[in-house]
């Protein structure tokens, strides 16, 4: 209707063209009304970023494993995951609900637009970290201190934004977490190989965040917020594909230090390729295309689990 608010045509179950809700999915359809906020603070409604972050997780368990890791470590791992991913999304809401309403994206979430109150918000994620800290009861010594050093990168995360171009390597360290982790809860030891992949795959996020970056570049400038986009420019596709290049290269060098079988550069070949296609279709001047490329990145994950897997169980 004309004159209608946008917050309005929201609470009557029209989503805004560019919000990165959508009002008439699982949360909405299958959960009780007063738990939506709290799913959508903790992104339960998209899940990529739990993909993201477990996925590089389990692909470090079967390494770690020199195969088949235990199910009780998957369950763990998983629900790890899952946990410090929504933590780490409702910090993000918390700091950044002064900046969210003035963002088309964003304008929606549930701190910003008033579905929740803060105290309700730091109640949550209190909830969460009690959880949290249930799982290390699971995990041995070693790996305790690692997750409790973990948390100061999660909630540094958003603020990066304010102060330095480089904020999606605080959030590739802290999403890939989980793959040194499982090389400490498994032998106890992090080797050289382990630390490898694992920064591999910091390098991989700041590659594909970086193309989710772009998306937000006009309104992070507009907001005077900084992202690693902001610092390539327009030699976007030369500096993520530099970093693509490294990730492929520590990934390699450690599939060597563990003795990887062939089967597992044969899929690291696959993958050298996928990164080629992100590539390909990457434009600085089209950001829209940056979704599609993001998400395509959890088949990357996919294929870095079967890559330990046939570097380890398949016989040759």
């Amino acid at each position: 209707m004309a004159g209608e608010s946008p917050t309005a045509r929201h609470a009557q179950g029209a989503p805004p063209d560019l919000s990165d809700m959508h009002l008439d999915d699982w949360v909405a359809r299958w959960l009780p009304a007063a738990w939506g906020p709290y799913a959508r603070l903790c992104r339960l409604d998209r899940p990529v970023g739990t993909w993201l972050t477990l996925l590089p997780a389990l692909a470090a368990l079967v390494q770690a494993a020199d195969g088949w890791p235990t199910v009780w470590r998957l369950v763990v791992f998983s629900l790890g995951a899952l946990l410090m991913r929504g933590v780490g999304c409702c910090f993000n809401d918390i700091f950044d609900r002064n900046f969210d309403h003035r963002v088309e994206r964003t304008r929606f979430r549930p701190l910003t637009s008033g579905q929740l109150t803060l105290s309700a918000a730091l109640w949550f994620v209190l909830a969460q970290l009690l959880v949290c800290a249930s799982l290390l009861l699971a995990i041995n010594a070693y790996s305790r201190w690692l997750a409790l050093a973990l948390l100061p990168l999660v909630i540094v995360y958003p603020l990066c934004k304010r102060f330095t171009y480089w904020p999606q390597a605080v959030l590739g360290m802290a999403f890939n977490w989980g793959m040194l982790m499982a090389w400490t809860d498994t032998r106890d030891i992090l080797p050289w190989y382990g630390a490898a992949m694992w920064l591999g795959a910091v390098l991989w996020q700041i590659g594909y965040d970086a193309i989710y970056a772009y998306i937000d570049l006009r309104d992070d400038r507009m907001l005077g917020l900084k992202s690693v986009a902001m610092r390539f420019g327009d030699r976007g596709r030369a500096w993520i594909g530099g970093f693509y290049a490294a990730t492929a290269a520590l990934w390699l060098a450690a599939g060597w230090g563990m003795g990887m079988a062939w089967p597992y550069y044969l899929v690291m070949a696959v993958i050298a390729g996928h990164f080629v296609w992100q590539m390909a279709c990457f434009d600085v001047r089209r950001p829209e295309r940056g979704l599609r490329l993001f998400r395509s990145n959890m088949q990357v994950g996919v294929l870095l689990i079967v890559a330990a897997l046939a570097g380890t169980v398949l016989p040759v």
